[in-house]
């Protein structure tokens, strides 16, 4: 390791690092919360299990409002104070459908997380950037993505079991233990972090189209058009690799939950990986566009699945789809925030609401396709082609987005 890089890594923020990766976890393990314990909720409301599908989705939709209008929230009432609503929101969904005895109940929490769910990216962006070294930015932006996998990753460990030994409602509302406890430590470091709020910013409701105005930008388009598909496809892959691999290619339940687990934890690990090459060994927008080189190979792969794969072959497609389409976002908001420029909260919150759309709207049509179809293999293959195209737009820029 060079003198240069140690210096940076040593001023890496390690307090804020720390606490936006907490809130990011603790928020997403609350989003994952319904549907890890979605059997015990269907039993006891008597409704079809499937409906958790719903809670997910109208979570990500209100979190587009949430993230296209968090921006001027956080310049004015500063990134710490946001956090601390990110966390009030899960907190309450949390609460709100521990208490529910009817779907509505669990649709309205959804509404609640939602609301605050969507300025995490924002927040953290706001509070990492002024902190972070150039050297190490993409590290520490993708650092601070392990959050995500990470929150799914304990919540479908810790609260299965705790359904067994003390029902569903106690089980969300142990959630709430953690999470309190950081809103209020976060009190300490609020007057350091959030020294450079701006408390007289006027807040319109017309702001919420404000982020779509960066688009004039022609990087900020193509980077937006990639996320949008590169959002896609993470969640085709992790919305149908199950049922692919068990219908398709005749794995068990256990093994393909095996794969799943893979895909994500592949995802995870790859995360600061990517951010490190993006500071290191290429400009972050030709280290996206080999991500989506990847997803493609990943996804032409995958339309090829059958009864003759075996295991091994079935692991490394899905090692290399985490480490792609898993594996991009640290480096994405990294990349928005470094072209927002002194807008960045802004370009963080227009990523997030693209990628949440993204990820809402392609699966549905991927299971549309399916199912016209006759099969994955030809939706895959137009799975790649985006993420190929993608890829492609990145890359044969006339210039990189970054020096």
């Amino acid at each position: 390791m060079t003198e240069t890089t140690a210096g940076a890594l040593r001023s890496m923020p390690v307090g804020p690092l720390a606490a936006t990766v907490a809130m990011q976890t603790l928020a997403t393990m609350s989003l994952y919360s319904l549907p890890a314990v979605a059997p015990a909720v269907a039993a006891d409301l008597r409704v079809n299990g499937t409906l958790v599908g719903g809670f997910v989705a109208t979570a990500y939709g209100v979190g587009i409002l949430s993230a296209l209008l968090s921006p001027g929230l956080i310049r004015r009432y500063g990134g710490v104070r946001a956090t601390q609503a990110v966390l009030l929101a899960a907190a309450g969904m949390l609460a709100l459908a521990a208490a529910s005895r009817s779907v509505a109940g669990i649709a309205l929490s959804a509404v609640v997380l939602g609301l605050g769910y969507g300025a995490a990216a924002p927040a953290s962006t706001h509070l990492l950037v002024p902190h972070t070294p150039r050297t190490v930015f993409n590290l520490v932006m993708s650092l601070r993505q392990i959050g995500v996998p990470l929150g799914g990753v304990l919540a479908a460990l810790i609260l299965p079991p705790l359904v067994l030994a003390f029902g569903w409602r106690a089980a969300l509302t142990v959630e709430l233990g953690p999470i309190l406890l950081l809103i209020l430590a976060l009190e300490f470091p609020r007057g350091r972090w959030d020294a450079g709020r701006e408390p007289r910013l006027p807040i319109r409701i017309g702001s919420v189209l404000q982020p779509f105005l960066m688009l004039a930008d022609r990087r900020l388009r193509r980077l937006s058009i990639a996320c949008f598909i590169y959002s896609g496809v993470q969640l085709c892959f992790v919305a149908f690799m199950t049922v692919h691999l068990t219908t398709v290619v005749g794995f068990d339940l256990v093994r393909a939950g095996q794969i799943l687990a893979t895909y994500q934890i592949a995802g995870s690990v790859s995360r600061p990986i990517w951010g490190w090459i993006a500071d290191r060994l290429l400009s972050p927008t030709h280290t996206l566009a080999i991500h989506g080189g990847g997803m493609a190979v990943a996804a032409t792969l995958a339309s090829q699945f059958g009864p003759s794969w075996n295991g091994a072959a079935v692991f490394a497609v899905a090692l290399l789809a985490g480490c792609t389409a898993g594996g991009y976002t640290g480096v994405a908001y990294a990349e928005y925030a470094h072209l927002g420029g002194a807008r960045r909260t802004e370009a963080a919150g227009l990523g997030t609401a693209l990628m949440f759309s993204g990820g809402m709207l392609m699966p549905p049509v991927f299971g549309a396709a399916v199912t016209g179809l006759g099969g994955y293999g030809a939706s895959y293959l137009v799975v790649a082609a985006l993420a190929l195209g993608s890829g492609m737009l990145l890359g044969w820029q006339p210039r990189a987005l970054s020096p």
